[in-house]
């Protein structure tokens, strides 16, 4: 495999260091936020070029693409202080961080044999100057057989590059030529034989424009593992983590927060002090509706005329989030509450539907609202407006953190909505409200056949003493009633 670091700048990298969690949305997706940066070894033997080809082992299917910043050391350092950072850096590329998930039980931890095969780390194409780039207005995007399936910003890193660069300078010297990969945001996925991967850096500060251009790598079938060694091994949790699905429970938890009333999401979630979880001002195109998902998000900015020329015709930010949106996502729209004018119609609507959205969600207005009524897909809007984006939007961008209906969203937070409105769960909170508004939930069911009874509610609502006791005597018999009703049923 050619090394694209000495090809293109005449150094030779010593090490390739990845980042295991660096983007919010990503570490939404895997259901925890890392305190500290945590980092693997990558083989340097695993560095490719552009327009390569990487083998997927024959009678594996879990080859894994990662879009990523990668940085490359342009200067020595050691015990590198933050503030000094970015001048040890000397170019900027795009990487794709591969990796075959069924290897991963075999060096756990190090991730050798899953990161480190041949072609497992293109970079490129283009190197960019580091000083010709803010670091801090960087994008990385990652297409799969052409669609948009990963962009992120680096405004909204859990650890920035230059807090990445003084945590490995502290204990190991950076060399010109080493390798930092910074991160993947969500969406990263499983590529099949035949598929082409390509990943792009650019610059989202129009003063200072740039890009690498696309770094393509196309799968092709590759001989099987043979010989001695840990044999590849897959499981359903692991299908989940590579696909990008979830952390193996994301999705089934958003199924089943279907079953509870926002209403009562919203109490279990005050009651762990998040009182700002719900996004205001929005209602259903479709009395009725109910919908819970993962979130996909897209920004408006205020229209701006000269921005809008730019940014809002083609294939603009609105329509790359709805060709985009993924079987079970729900679209959430921040318009800052404007709702004189419309972010979203019925064509549109039509085809996040047929791309398997769960719902879409906008703080801004809602144009064709009778025929969007009709509509299987959920739509909660902020309120009804004949007119284009163009009155009054900009669209922007996608995939970062939005604040829709005074409420703030990340890409992988659970959404959820119903005739009472709409709320946004933290993925890490939402087994445990999930369990805790089940429970009151039928709390409720029990109070609400004693009022019925002309049971006063002193005492009752909520439940104390006597009637507490009373309640754990009907759920353990109805609890009885439907075990025996399931052995019936055998």
């Amino acid at each position: 495999m050619s090394d694209p670091v000495s090809a293109a700048l005449g150094l030779r990298p010593g090490k390739i260091i990845a980042v295991h969690l660096n983007y919010p949305c990503r570490a939404a997706q895997r259901g925890r936020t890392p305190r500290n940066g945590s980092y693997f070894l990558k083989a340097t033997s695993s560095l490719a070029g552009h327009c390569g080809e990487v083998s997927r082992p024959a009678g594996t299917e879990l080859l894994a693409f990662e879009g990523e910043i990668a940085l490359v050391i342009g200067k020595r350092g050691r015990r590198i202080d933050p503030a000094e950072a970015w001048s040890h850096v000397g170019w900027v590329t795009a990487a794709n961080d591969l990796g075959l998930y069924e290897l991963r039980h075999a060096d756990r931890g190090s991730n050798l044999r899953a990161k480190s095969g041949d072609g497992f780390t293109p970079l490129g194409p283009d190197f960019l100057p580091a000083d010709r780039v803010d670091p801090a207005a960087l994008r990385v995007r990652t297409w799969l057989g052409g669609e948009l399936v990963q962009s992120g910003t680096t405004d909204t890193l859990l650890f920035s590059f230059a807090d990445l660069i003084a945590d490995l300078s502290r204990m190991s010297t950076l060399e010109p030529g080493d390798v930092i990969l910074t991160g993947t945001p969500a969406g990263a996925s499983v590529a099949t034989p035949g598929e082409a991967i390509e990943v792009e850096v650019d610059s989202t500060d129009p003063e200072r424009p740039a890009r690498t251009g696309r770094l393509r790598t196309t799968v092709v079938e590759g001989p099987a593992l043979g010989g001695p060694g840990a044999a590849p091994v897959s499981d359903p949790g692991l299908r989940a983590e590579a696909y990008g699905t979830s952390e193996s429970t994301v999705d089934d938890i958003a199924e089943r927060l279907t079953t509870v009333a926002v209403a009562t999401l919203a109490a279990q979630l005050r009651k762990r002090g998040l009182d700002n979880a719900a996004i205001d001002g929005v209602r259903p195109a479709r009395p009725g509706s109910r919908f819970a998902g993962r979130a996909r998000t897209l920004r408006y900015l205020p229209l701006r005329e000269d921005l809008f020329t730019e940014h809002g015709t083609g294939f603009n930010a609105q329509k790359r989030a709805v060709e985009s949106v993924r079987p079970g996502e729900v679209l959430v729209m921040e318009a800052r509450g404007e709702r004189n004018a419309g972010t979203i119609g019925d064509i549109l609507a039509l085809r996040a539907q047929l791309r398997g959205a769960a719902a879409v969600v906008t703080d801004g207005g809602l144009r064709d609202a009778a025929v969007v009524a009709e509509l299987e897909l959920p739509v909660f809007h902020g309120g009804q407006h004949p007119s284009v984006l163009g009155r009054k939007h900009v669209p922007w961008e996608i995939d970062v953190a939005v604040g829709c209906g005074g409420a703030a969203v990340l890409p992988g937070d659970l959404v959820v909505g119903d005739d009472d409105g709409v709320l946004v769960i933290p993925p890490a909170l939402a087994e445990e409200v999930l369990a805790d508004a089940a429970e009151q939930e039928l709390r409720e069911e029990f109070i609400t056949e004693q009022v019925r009874t002309g049971k006063q509610i002193n005492g009752l609502y909520p439940l104390e003493g006597r009637w507490l006791e009373a309640y754990r005597s009907w759920r353990a018999s109805r609890t009885a009633d439907q075990t025996d009703s399931g052995k019936d049923s055998q």
